[in-house]
């Protein structure tokens, strides 16, 4: 007994487009069902014509068809939306800015931020992804040090591009499934210099927010450049921040600087998490003393003095810079990180937009 249309978009109605998250029945993606004996010819209409993910939703569309009992072949041909389809889904057109935040659902949003550079705040922001994802949860990382972004570096040995969809910018995913995004995955080369001004580098981190499609995650880590001004401004008041972990190492002078940080999140209402002390001491491979090359440690008094939770101290390893500079942080072992992040789990508030953010 063959096969019916009707049976067909009942098959199809469980297959979703992997971006939009809805059925292909539910979004009139299918059209002109044929059935002839044993074979099921159709069209699938795509939001894009170069949608990257049409591959998979071929498959997962031939594969329910051929679930049924009878159905040997499935042909599929493609074609695209038309703009009154594509706004009647709520797409509005690939070009229109901001769509692709409607479709994300992100759980917290933390920023790292130390004031002072060379503290290693990217570093901490890449290992609080990895020890994250090693949890086993979705994780995402926003570079908004967009002057001097190294985020990338870190996670692909080579320079990777983000893909377009439907709704918005792909981000890239490293190994291990962490979805990052920086503009030096935009740029034509590494090397490039990004010279602009505190309203263009302020638009591209909105852009990393409302244009790039982050989907489902439980954390997007926001890697802030040091200072207080544009940058940090623009995240404390665009960003649904669920609060702000602060970067320092053992000198007075980082902390002094640090402290500036932390009195401009405190201005915006934005919680502070807790202080982490990077580079706090070195363990020599030979006889595994600790030696503690910047000074004593001062990241319990100072995380005392700034009134907030004392995370813990990061090692000066060699390691870390050998694995960051082969594209390769993710295989660094994370026991020393795995308590911080623990502990960051256990504090961090539900996201909640800034009091002091323009309507």
């Amino acid at each position: 007994m063959s096969v019916t249309e009707e049976q067909v978009k009942e098959a199809l109605t469980g297959v979703m487009d992997p971006e939009l998250k809805r059925s292909l029945m539910e979004l009139g993606m299918v059209r002109n069902v044929q059935v002839k004996d044993a074979q099921v010819k159709f069209t699938l209409a795509l939001t894009v014509p170069e949608c990257p993910l049409k591959d998979q939703i071929v498959a997962e569309a031939k594969a329910a068809i051929l679930a049924l009992d009878s159905v040997e072949t499935v042909e599929v041909d493609l074609t695209e939306m038309t703009d009154e389809e594509k706004r009647r889904i709520g797409i509005g057109g690939a070009e229109q800015a901001g769509v692709a935040e409607r479709f994300n659902h992100i759980r917290h949003v933390v920023a790292v931020m130390s004031g002072k550079g060379g503290v290693g705040k990217s570093l901490v922001s890449a290992l609080l992804a990895v020890a994250l994802r090693r949890e086993r949860h979705q994780v995402g990382v926003l570079d908004a040090d967009i002057t001097g972004p190294s985020i990338p570096k870190m996670f692909f040995p080579t320079l990777q591009r983000p893909k377009g969809g439907p709704i918005g910018i792909l981000p890239v995913q490293t190994r291990e499934g962490i979805k990052v995004m920086s503009i030096n995955l935009l740029l034509s080369s590494e090397d490039e210099a990004v010279i602009w001004r505190g309203p263009l580098i302020s638009t591209a981190i909105k852009q990393f927010w409302d244009d790039v499609l982050w989907g489902d995650l439980d954390w997007l880590v926001v890697d802030l450049p040091p200072g207080t001004s544009d940058a940090a401004l623009t995240v404390m008041q665009s960003l649904p921040l669920s609060g702000v972990v602060l970067v320092s190492s053992p000198q007075y002078l980082a902390e002094m600087v640090v402290r500036k940080a932390a009195h401009m999140a405190q201005t915006m209402q934005i919680p502070l998490l807790g202080l982490v002390e990077n580079m706090s001491y070195f363990v020599c491979p030979s006889c595994d003393r600790r030696y503690k090359i910047f000074g004593p440690s001062h990241g319990e008094e100072m995380a005392q003095r700034l009134g907030v939770t004392f995370l813990g101290r990061l090692p000066l390893d060699p390691r870390i810079s050998e694995l960051c500079d082969a594209g390769n942080i993710e295989a660094y072992p994370t026991e020393a990180f795995a308590s911080i992040a623990c502990s960051l789990m256990e504090i961090v508030p539900e996201p909640r937009r800034s009091p002091v953010q323009p309507q």
